[in-house]
């Protein structure tokens, strides 16, 4: 029984996942007038269903990362109480901000669930010092990174006249061919930190999982996708073609190499530091939206804790 509700509950932690991050590639796309909400949405999540199928043969180390080996201890991994309490925490964390609009973080959920179970579980069994290497390092780091990338590339492709302030046929071809790199991005990425929740169960290969994960990422995508569109679309900054395909273009680049190295980085977060950057060097940030969201991403890694530890308490209670 346990083990069919880890599975089930990963599916809601996929479909939380598309919902909250399938249009992460492609808001600039919408954004910018430079096409309809739909199509958009259908390109962002079949390009992330292609990256999320290529994270079995090229994100092995995120899969591994993220079944806690080396945060907490491999008998507690191989228990199917805490991997139910790690699905439940993402997915009530992942799920909550979809509902409100607020384009989180898996990353940060599933990570606080890990060690908000891992600590419930044995108090001093959680490696702080690999927290810190593996996990909170790149997960600082990332958004920084992207808010400087994004607009040192906007400037530098803004030199080059490859990123005008108007549509052209080339820039609407490198526009959406550099949304589906993120959208394949963010599928590699983020795939194998969910499929990792089924690994400790014998009977769920890599490739079940990624399958599962894949599938319920793209149906997520397509139906609950419009709260969180909206805000990456028109809610972070103005955008016309060229600072939305140089906001693609510096989110791709930060999330293929993350995803080849293994370092779990979100794609939230930079893809919207991206869009910030832009926003900074054209002074169009809207920051009452901007601030909000930065709250929301501090807040994500303590509630999935919160949420994963009172999971855990639960179901040691009624094991």
């Amino acid at each position: 029984m346990i083990f069919a509700l880890i599975v089930f509950v990963t599916f809601i932690v996929a479909y939380s996942n598309g919902a909250n991050a399938n249009f992460k590639g492609v808001a600039s796309l919408y954004g910018s007038g430079t096409t309809s909400y739909r199509t958009a949405l259908n390109w962002g999540c079949f390009s992330t269903a292609a990256g999320a199928l290529c994270a079995v043969f090229l994100a092995g180390q995120m899969l591994k990362a993220f079944t806690g080996k080396g945060l907490v201890s491999d008998e507690l991994i191989a228990e199917p109480s805490f991997l139910l309490a790690v699905a439940i925490g993402a997915a009530l964390t992942s799920g909550l901000a979809t509902w409100f609009g607020f384009p989180v973080s898996t990353t940060h959920a599933l990570t606080g669930s890990l060690v908000g179970a891992g600590w419930v579980a044995s108090p001093g069994g959680v490696d702080l010092s690999y927290l810190w290497s593996t996990f909170a390092k790149p997960l600082l780091l990332g958004p920084i990174v992207a808010v400087a990338l994004g607009s040192l590339l906007y400037v530098l492709l803004r030199g080059l006249k490859l990123a005008p302030d108007h549509r052209t046929r080339t820039l609407d071809a490198l526009h959406f061919l550099s949304a589906g790199a993120v959208g394949f991005a963010r599928g590699m990425n983020d795939t194998p930190k969910m499929a990792a929740l089924l690994v400790g169960m014998a009977f769920w290969n890599d490739l079940k999982g990624v399958l599962l994960v894949a599938v319920a990422m793209t149906i997520g995508g397509l139906l609950s996708a419009w709260r969180v569109a909206d805000t990456l679309s028109h809610k972070i900054t103005n955008m016309n073609p060229g600072q939305g395909f140089a906001a693609n273009l510096s989110t791709s680049l930060l999330g293929i190499l993350g995803s080849v190295y293994g370092l779990p980085l979100s794609t939230t977060h930079v893809s919207v530091g991206s869009l910030l950057g832009i926003g900074i060097v054209t002074k169009q940030a809207r920051w009452h939206t901007v601030i909000p969201v930065l709250l929301a991403w501090v807040i994500t890694l303590p509630c999935g804790a919160l949420s994963a530890a009172l999971a855990y308490w639960i179901c040691r209670s009624f094991a």
